[in-house]
């Protein structure tokens, strides 16, 4: 009897719930000094964008199959959706993966920091090199495409 309690509790529990680390000022320019001389894969997605909601458990997978992969996360909604984020990350199975949100109501400043010429079109996946250089890729990035970039950049 109580082990099907314990059971039916532990069942009722989420697998994991996500954590959000906030995305502000300087952010994006620490993830990649975190990551200087190993590539950096950040991925940007937003509630709104069905591409990239419908990406989301792709990017669970990849990690899944490349374990040593950094890979970040980040939610461009205003930081009142955290909530409703949350959720989101714990039904698209990336809950476990670094997720990081932006914390910052004047979204177009922190999109600045990450490009220039960016004007907030998602997704977004920014690919930084072992070497530091950056390539933006707008809309949804194809696997075999960030396969190859993996590849190139673990010089095999």
């Amino acid at each position: 009897m109580i082990r099907a309690v314990l059971l039916a509790l532990l069942l009722a529990l989420p697998a994991q719930a996500a954590e959000l680390a906030p995305f502000g000022r300087g952010s994006f320019a620490a993830l990649k000094a975190e990551a200087a001389g190993a590539p950096l894969v950040v991925h940007f997605w937003a509630l709104s964008c069905a591409p990239c909601l419908a990406e989301l458990p792709g990017w669970a997978r990849l990690a899944r199959a490349h374990p040593g992969m950094r890979l970040v996360l980040v939610n461009t909604d205003p930081p009142e959706a955290e909530p409703q984020v949350k959720r989101m990350l714990d039904r698209m199975g990336v809950a476990r993966l670094r997720n990081l949100a932006f914390a910052d109501r004047f979204a177009v400043r922190l999109r600045f920091e990450v490009d220039p010429a960016w004007q907030g079109e998602l997704p977004r996946t920014d690919l930084v090199g072992a070497d530091g250089a950056t390539r933006g890729v707008l809309g949804m990035l194809h696997r075999p495409e960030l396969e190859r970039w993996l590849k190139a950049q673990s010089g095999s």
